[in-house]
């Protein structure tokens, strides 16, 4: 299907890998100019070969900047110059016991994961609602709907990306400019990945079994198996089209049937 994004331009935060890698390879197939983001100079190279080597013709770039840093930030949007389509995906994750999680780590969580998306729409949004034509989304979760005990400062990020993009999605009335937010569900990038490993290595289990077991114990899910970044990814291009035209404000779940409740 042509989804009509040939020449757009794009920026996904947090893109060298996982779903933002995903999402950057999606839109780069659709003919969008992608600009790819990391921490590291070496993994934002190596995206950005990757993209152009699975992409003859594309023209992706990348730009280096930890979300965590304010003035890093600042640095990337002043050289990023203007976006139609910014896909807010960088976020930190990770299992802690809610006694644990000091207040340092609360506020690098929002910092990176609420923060993010709250720098690059303030910057953003104005050129999409002057050039007439936009899109901003969140990858947030169905933690931020269904927020896990064991990782409530995670799921309480994700639940204020939810109402971040609502919010801003009423700026945009009567205009060709959306605010979107993609729910995805257990999703098998690369640091879940490393993450499952990790414990299937502790206990002395194979990693096949490890992800069974993990998946077993979600009894909600109808998928009945991990996600996977490319299929986050184009709920994340359709949306980043004209085809979405009539979707804004929504929160739209990929989550594989996790979440038991009507949204």
């Amino acid at each position: 299907m042509e989804l009509g994004l040939q020449g757009r331009t794009a920026f996904v935060s947090g893109s060298t890998q996982g779903i933002g890698y995903a999402v950057a390879a999606a839109l780069t197939a659709e003919g969008v100019r992608v600009t790819v983001n990391g921490r590291d100079a070496e993994r934002v190279d190596a995206a950005v070969a990757r993209l152009r080597r699975e992409h003859p013709g594309a023209e992706p770039s990348g730009l280096v900047a930890d979300f965590a840093d304010a003035e890093q930030v600042e640095r990337l949007l002043d050289a990023l110059g203007p976006v139609d389509i910014l896909v807010n995906n960088v976020g930190l994750f990770g299992l802690a016991d809610f006694e644990t999680v000091d207040d340092a780590e609360w506020a690098r969580y929002f910092e990176v994961n609420v923060m993010s998306g709250v720098r690059s729409s303030r910057r953003l949004l104005g050129g999409m609602l002057e050039r007439g034509w936009g899109r901003i989304l969140f990858v947030s979760s169905e933690s931020g709907v269904n927020v896990p005990a064991d990782m409530v400062h995670y799921g309480v990020t994700k639940a204020a990306m939810l109402a971040l993009g609502n919010g801003l999605a009423k700026l945009t009335r009567r205009t060709a400019v959306t605010v979107n937010t993609v729910l995805g569900g257990p999703t098998y990038s690369d640091g879940v990945a490393a993450a499952v490993e990790a414990i299937a290595a502790a206990r002395s289990v194979p990693t096949a079994a490890m992800r069974e077991a993990i998946i077993e114990q979600n009894r909600t899910t109808l998928l009945e198996r991990f996600i996977e970044p490319d299929e986050i990814a184009q709920l994340v291009t359709y949306l980043a089209s004209p085809l979405a035209s009539a979707t804004n404000g929504a929160a739209l779940r990929a989550d594989g049937g996790v979440l038991t409740g009507m949204l």
